[in-house]
């Protein structure tokens, strides 16, 4: 079944990760560097897409943007998808080069822009790429040198970043040497990249799951902001899925698919939903629980009632290695 649309709304402030598959790397050389680099910029241009921030490190990379219409999906498919194209001819591979879909959190602009432009724009240093930041200044695949004006990239919009400290150029620059300085000795800072947003409608189910059941901590995961911001997004999650699954529809593919699967297991479905424990039937149970919820986007709880189950049951099998919602 396909996967479901990310929530991506135009002007959306995102922290993109993207990551080698099996941490393996994503450049070679600075020829792959400079590609990459380069087809971040002719995207972001073609796209309207804005760049904050951004870092190539050698087997993953970080980017600060602001999806335009044609939403941040288009313009990720087509960095990546384009990329790996070229490398795979370059370096004579075939397969994957991407590790699954990439990362993207959503972010409350007002409280957190400037800690990720610092936190993106310091990867190399924490990396050891870079010994110093007077050395990051001039290192070509950070945002900072862009920032800085020692490097000249006409697709990243360093006037944004600078206006937070000061309308005048000079003091700005300054302010915002001092700034990465300062966030420089604090560390990986984990909460600034977290579990990532949960990005189709099946993942938002997880989410959605837990607001019901009055679980809270899922917030600081899935979404950098405050408590209000929070509501905000996932409210419109809320909507946006109502507004493209039907529930009439949505039910009567789920209820195919657990016929289909227990005819092809030899079960009765009314057994199932009955609520058995024969191990034969456990197992079918966990399969179709995954799949309500990783592909049809289901919350725990209607997974749960056709599944003849509690939803506390479908959490307990989200909880095992391999099951988690992406």
């Amino acid at each position: 079944m396909p996967r479901g649309a990310r929530l991506d709304a135009p002007g959306t402030l995102h922290h993109v990760m993207v990551r080698g598959i099996e941490r393996k790397r994503i450049v070679i050389d600075d020829d792959d560097r400079h590609e990459f680099v380069t087809r971040i910029g002719l995207h972001a241009i073609a796209t309207g897409t804005k760049i904050y921030a951004w870092s190539l490190l050698n087997n993953h990379a970080h980017i600060l943007l602001k999806s335009s219409e044609s939403g941040l999906s288009f313009f990720m498919r087509k960095l990546l998808t384009g990329y790996a194209i070229w490398f795979n001819r370059r370096h004579k591979r075939h397969g994957y080069l991407f590790q699954n879909r990439y990362k993207s959190i959503i972010c409350e602009e007002e409280v957190y822009f400037l800690k990720l432009v610092s936190y993106i724009h310091l990867n190399p240093f924490r990396a050891g790429l870079v010994n110093s930041i007077d050395e990051m200044n001039s290192y070509p695949w950070s945002g900072h040198a862009v920032v800085m004006n020692r490097i000249k990239n006409i697709w990243q919009d360093r006037d944004t970043v600078l206006r937070y400290f000061s309308l005048k150029e000079s003091l700005a620059l300054q302010a915002y040497q001092e700034y990465i300085m300062e966030q420089s000795s604090l560390g990986k800072q984990p909460h600034l990249t977290g579990g990532g947003l949960v990005r189709s409608v099946g993942g938002w189910s997880e989410v959605l799951s837990l607001k019901q059941r009055g679980e809270k901590q899922f917030s600081d995961e899935r979404i950098l902001g405050r408590g209000p911001f929070v509501k905000e997004i996932l409210d419109e999650a809320e909507e946006n899925i109502k507004a493209r699954v039907p529930v009439s529809s949505s039910n009567d593919d789920a209820m195919e698919l657990l016929q289909n699967r227990c005819d092809a297991a030899g079960i009765l479905l009314q057994v199932l939903q009955a609520g058995s424990k024969q191990r034969k039937i456990t197992q079918v149970r966990k399969e179709l629980a995954v799949l309500l919820v990783k592909e049809m986007g289901m919350s725990y709880a209607d997974a749960a009632k056709l599944l003849g189950i509690s939803a506390s049951a479908v959490n307990q099998i989200f909880r095992r290695p391999g099951n988690k919602v992406q």
